[in-house]
């Protein structure tokens, strides 16, 4: 893992810092993270709001119910459009980041998919990675993260 590390948009008009490790990386093949990707699913970095900091421009966001039923605040770059992250009222201590968004994503591979039961039928998902048909519980995701020992 590569900490701190740091990303923005496209246009880099939206900047951003985080401090600590993600706490994990996954693929969502939720409908609403397929149409936020412009793809088949959306590859996401969970990390903790506390290290989470924007470092320049104000991102634009969307509100939106997702397919868990929880209210999720998209951001986004009002001047490229770029997804950038993603705050959950469910979660209000953690901060989904767009890992296209990363300065270099090639640190971070997917631990699991989730939400596969609105994966597209065309889409080739790695038969390495665990599978979630929907949002995994707590004790599910408890037992994917990394031990921190």
């Amino acid at each position: 893992m590569s900490t701190p590390f740091s990303g923005g948009c496209a246009c880099g008009a939206i900047r951003y810092d985080c401090m600590a490790e993600p706490l994990l990386s996954f693929n969502c093949h939720c409908r609403d993270c397929q149409r936020a990707s412009g793809s088949a699913f959306a590859v996401v970095l969970l990390v903790p709001k506390a290290a989470f900091t924007l470092t320049k421009g104000t991102p634009k966001y969307h509100r939106r119910t997702a397919d868990s039923g929880n209210t999720i605040d998209r951001g986004f770059c009002p001047e490229c459009g770029s997804p950038v992250f993603v705050n959950e009222a469910a979660d209000p201590e953690l901060v989904t980041i767009q890992a296209a968004s990363l300065d270099d994503p090639s640190w971070c591979p997917p631990a699991v998919d989730i939400f596969t039961a609105g994966a597209q039928p065309w889409d080739h998902m790695n038969p390495a990675l665990p599978k979630f048909a929907r949002q995994p519980t707590e004790d599910q995701i408890k037992e994917l993260l990394p031990s921190r020992g």
